[in-house]
């Protein structure tokens, strides 16, 4: 046996002493912030947008500049959208003039909404990371990618933002009236944005049936109808009968069905861009069912209510733009989000072959979306070279008639179609009427290349 004495003495730091590593931010407070930085990086092709994606951009810029007044006592129009539209107009105005920064603002939005989304699914009882893949995989896919790289899609962000804070709300209130509360104002806020918020109390309902918390989920529930209901009454009148922005706004229950297997298809379907050329491509549209129906069996495997989440939220998501004439990618920003909490809840409860029907759906979705960023950023950069040099040519033009331009046999007509519709100037000059696309076959003094360069046509 060791004496006493000789035995060693474990030395035990003072408790004022300070550690010699660095303080670190614990993981359960970090991750939401990894979670954005990813979804930012994974979004580079957006942050390095140089230009712009479609005529709206370049209205508002317009509207903006001269200063014109948010639409709040615009009632009887078709899309009374002010809080979306005055949102617009205020990041118009401090940063169209440098089109990096204003994608960075919208991609820093998409990424606050996927952290809104992992939280969310946190308090669903989704794990941390299955919720914050889950955030990822939403934020990477065709639908997200499209509404983070386009600017015309604030409305989206901004309803979106709203149901989120408000599931969130939902599930921390401590009294039912909170809760009430909460749906009213949130609702409220969404509606002013765009009218796919009317899908917010549907999603409450689904919500307490997922989470099991019936009494503040009821009373959001009951609130938000309540407010929707409102909100109908209100505009009832302008949504049938106020001038329409076009055909695709026209309302039919004959598109539902149409309508619903796009936004079902789309997301694996990488070859196309648009959802409104989904079930063009008719072996495509079978292969991405095929999928579709793998993810459904697995749904199933995990159990009952699965399937019907996804199936009963998807209807709710969706119901508002269902009836249109068009589809749009837009439109399924509120879906993504929720089919993403969904396959993430599944996955732990469902076979080995289900979870490789998920895993194929999200690796095919984020591929999909990869190549929606990489088309909106060479729309960009196209953007950022013809609109310039057209307005340098309308300027050297003068009065006169309008100045004809025909797109090149390999240039993508319908982007210069719509960078040249309705734009009410640009760079100072007004366009207006006075610049004409044409055909390949018609005389024309410019010849507009693939990467919107302006050719002069000596012999037109």
């Amino acid at each position: 046996m060791i004496p006493a004495s000789l035995r060693p003495v474990p030395r035990v730091p003072p408790a004022s002493a300070p550690s010699s590593t660095p303080s670190r931010l614990p993981l359960p407070a970090a991750w939401p912030l990894l979670l954005a930085i990813a979804v930012l990086l994974l979004s580079w092709p957006l942050l390095r947008n140089p230009g712009y994606f479609s005529h709206d951009e370049l209205q508002w810029a317009v509207f903006a500049t001269d200063g014109s007044a948010a639409p709040w006592r615009d009632t009887h129009a078709f899309q009374y959208r002010p809080l979306a539209f005055s949102t617009w107009m205020a990041l118009s105005r401090a940063l169209f003039a440098t089109p990096m920064q204003f994608h960075l603002v919208l991609a820093a939005w998409g990424a606050a909404n996927a952290v809104l989304l992992a939280l969310l699914g946190r308090g669903f009882g989704l794990r941390r990371w299955p919720a914050a893949l889950a955030a990822l995989g939403f934020a990477l896919g065709p639908f997200a990618a499209y509404v983070h790289g386009w600017v015309g899609c604030i409305a989206d962000l901004l309803w979106l933002s709203c149901a989120l804070l408000l599931g969130l709300a939902v599930q921390r209130a401590r009294h039912p009236w909170q809760a009430a509360l909460a749906a009213a104002v949130l609702t409220a806020a969404a509606l002013l944005a765009k009218e796919a918020a009317l899908a917010i109390p549907p999603l409450l309902w689904l919500g307490g049936w997922w989470q099991g918390r019936p009494r503040a989920w009821r009373a959001a529930w009951l609130a938000a109808a309540a407010v929707a209901a409102a909100w109908l009454a209100w505009r009832w009148d302008a949504l049938l009968h106020a001038p329409q922005a076009g055909a695709p706004y026209a309302l039919s229950a004959w598109h539902v069905p149409r309508r619903w297997l796009e936004y079902q298809l789309f997301p694996p379907l990488l070859p196309t861009f648009e959802i409104g050329n989904s079930l063009r491509r008719l072996p495509l549209a079978l292969a991405a069912a095929l999928v579709w129906l793998g993810v459904l069996a697995a749904l199933w495997r995990a159990g009952r209510r699965w399937p019907a989440l996804w199936l009963l939220g998807g209807l709710a998501t969706l119901l508002p733009v269902l009836p249109l004439a068009t589809s749009a990618n837009q439109y399924g920003y509120g879906y993504s989000a929720l089919a993403a909490l969904v396959l993430a809840g599944a996955w732990p409860r469902t076979s080995r072959a289900g979870r490789a029907a998920i895993a194929l759906l999200a690796v095919l979705a984020a591929l999909h979306g990869a190549l929606v960023m990489r088309q909106i950023r060479q729309v960009g950069r196209i953007q950022a070279v013809f609109s310039p040099a057209l307005a340098a040519a309308v300027a050297a033009r003068g009065d006169g008639p309008p100045l004809r331009l025909r797109p090149a046999p390999d240039a993508p007509d319908w982007v210069f179609r719509r960078l040249t519709h309705e734009i009410p100037r640009y760079a100072c000059v007004a366009i207006g009427e006075r610049v004409q696309l044409v055909g390949l076959d018609a005389p024309a003094e410019f010849e507009i290349t693939p990467d919107g360069r302006l050719h002069r046509l000596g012999g037109d």
